[in-house]
């Protein structure tokens, strides 16, 4: 697989040009997650919460039903943006249409922060300085990601299509043949760095997602290593193909979720 990451400024404009697609075809996060946030990072009714890199709002949704208010989403692409704010009706939150880094917001002036699958595509130290010096003493700061993938299982669909998708890849790949979410060790030591957090701790679960071939044409196409490609219809088309052909019209892609929390100290 190609060492060549996607530019950050493509990777965060790349999965707008279709949100309503988008947000159906993603998958949700695990209800754990959740549990988790308002039973370590307390999130409850009143919390005062920012999301980087809200995209269509699959997680924003959940914090907000769970008592997330004010409830900032930051979110850099404005069709993106749009589509936050077209549907959800909700008086708590609000969307800033910025790159985190340029986002001028309250220091000390949230209880929670939130990123769901986004926060690959920014500096990590640099953020998570950023991220320390909104979050209240005490306050919790949260990341979480779906990855597609888990090594430990076998996994057919990935080997039969590993050499038609090489090429440029998603930061999300991270280094070493370890993803960036499930780099646990080099997570923990980020957020160590920065001096600004305890009780630091990482969960993980795995699960399934059955496709059929459509369904893998619509989540493939929502993927950055997908869209910067010139050829992005003929690889979406020849994936189609695979599943119908060489997988009986159903294949199983393992996932893993894996959560990362820490307080602001």
């Amino acid at each position: 697989m190609s060492e060549f990451f996607i530019d950050p400024k493509f990777g965060r404009l790349a999965f707008g040009a279709d949100p309503g697609s988008y947000h159906a075809t993603r998958p949700g996060y695990p209800d754990w997650i959740f549990e988790i946030l308002c039973e370590r990072c307390r999130l409850a009714h009143g919390t005062a919460t920012f999301e980087i890199g809200a995209g269509t709002g699959t997680a924003t949704r959940r914090l907000l039903e769970l008592g997330a208010s004010p409830l900032l989403a930051i979110e850099p692409d404005s069709r993106l943006a749009s589509f936050l704010c077209e549907t959800i009706q909700d008086k708590a939150l609000s969307v800033s249409v910025s790159a985190f880094e340029d986002a001028v917001l309250e220091k000390a002036g949230f209880d929670l922060g939130v990123s769901a699958t986004a926060f690959h595509w920014l500096d990590e130290d640099t953020a998570l300085i950023k991220v320390a010096e909104l979050l209240r003493p005490g306050g919790w700061w949260a990341m979480v990601w779906n990855v597609f993938g888990d090594d430990s299982r076998p996994d057919p669909f990935h080997d039969a299509t590993k050499a038609l998708l090489d090429g440029p890849s998603s930061p999300s790949a991270g280094s070493n043949g370890i993803p960036f979410a499930l780099d646990a060790e080099a997570r923990v030591a980020a957020l160590e760095r920065t001096g600004a957090f305890d009780a630091i701790e990482h969960r993980t679960s795995v699960w399934s997602l059955v496709l059929d071939p459509d369904q893998t044409v619509a989540l493939y196409a929502t993927f950055s290593n997908i869209n910067i490609r010139s050829d992005r219809e003929a690889i979406l088309a020849e994936l189609g193909r695979i599943v119908r052909d060489e997988f009986q019209g159903s294949i199983t892609r393992n996932m893993t979720t894996s959560l990362y929390t820490a307080r602001r100290s």
